[in-house]
């Protein structure tokens, strides 16, 4: 692979990563305002869909190729992390919540030896092991469970998810008829958004929210603009440059990008939203992150799927109107 191939891979697995990372930041003061956490996730997924709409139509074939693919996508890897995601953070601070959901590489592994039968490494699972250590200094165990018990339960359901998504890639990926994987991103937001829609029941939300302020550590910003923030930076601009920066890079290399993610939540929530981790939380995030990174590395390759070039997401995006309106998982 060109070191021209390499770098651009890796700009936008940044760009994906810090996209990802200011979603929990910007939607938290709209659910402080009234907004319920199930309405933001609608809004964030069907906001999205919409503007990713034409690159469904684009891709429309895949509706006959891989529908089971597409389904599971969109209800499981799309909509049940984003809504457990959201649900989570309502209750406890964005980083505890996005770590927590950094434990989905390491449950993968449970599954794969457990579920599958299949043999994993002992890299794979000392992983699992710190990740699990980790988790139990994030919730700081030791002081009865201090934080929120139904948030770090629903912090752990958007980890579960989270690994369903691995699984999907992976069936994703399987033989030569491999999926676009923008087509893909684009009909799992779609998907996301008709399951949340019965889920969320949007005509309920209290649409006067949208129209106010909400308050971002201490100061007053419309609430159009953070939505606006969540659905063409954190959500398309997130998906279309992550999606693009694994056949750039290889997973390994994407996966340790997109760990900044919860560097990037964790310090925005730190600065913007005044929320403050003790010692042993952020050392037992570091543990988390550090055991989902050997456990997703010490997995064993999907084949590699069709490459999509960097500048192919970057006039898709241009053309649906994104970059001239942004400058758009984890």
């Amino acid at each position: 692979m060109q070191a021209s191939g390499k770098n651009a891979g890796l700009g936008l697995a940044l760009v994906s990563a810090a996209a990802f990372g200011g979603s929990g930041v910007a939607a938290k003061p709209l659910i402080e305002a009234g907004l319920d956490p199930l309405h933001m996730v609608w809004l964030r997924v069907a906001g999205a869909a919409l503007v990713l709409s034409p690159l469904a139509w684009r891709h429309r074939d895949l509706v006959r190729r891989k529908p089971a693919l597409l389904a599971g996508f969109g209800l499981i890897a799309v909509a049940g992390v984003q809504a457990f995601y959201f649900a989570s953070l309502s209750r406890i601070p964005v980083g505890v919540a996005l770590l927590l959901e950094y434990l989905g590489p390491a449950l993968l592994l449970g599954y794969i030896r457990f579920v599958q039968r299949k043999p994993v490494t002992r890299a794979a699972a000392a992983g699992a092991a710190v990740a699990v250590v980790g988790l139990a200094c994030v919730v700081e165990i030791w002081a009865g469970l201090s934080l929120d018990p139904l948030g770090v339960a629903l912090g752990l359901a958007a980890a579960c998810c989270q690994a369903c998504y691995f699984i999907f890639a992976d069936q994703g990926t399987d033989g030569d008829d491999v999926p676009d994987p923008l087509g893909v991103a684009a009909y799992g937001l779609i998907i996301g958004t008709l399951v949340m829609t019965l889920i969320a029941r949007p005509w309920q939300m209290d649409w006067e929210v949208l129209s106010g302020d909400a308050s971002l550590g201490g100061a007053e910003v419309p609430a159009l603009a953070l939505l606006a923030w969540v659905v063409l930076i954190a959500t398309v601009l997130a998906y279309l440059t992550g999606v693009v920066s694994v056949r750039r890079l290889s997973p390994q290399v994407a996966g340790v990008v997109a760990c900044l993610e919860a560097v990037v939540a964790t310090v925005l929530a730190w600065v913007l939203l005044g929320e403050h981790l003790s010692a042993p939380q952020i050392l037992g995030g570091g543990l988390v992150l550090g055991g989902a990174l050997i456990a997703q590395t010490a997995r064993p390759q999907a084949p590699a799927g069709p490459e999509v070039d960097a500048v192919d997401a970057l006039d898709a995006l241009d053309a649906l109107g994104a970059v001239d309106r942004a400058k758009t998982t984890a």
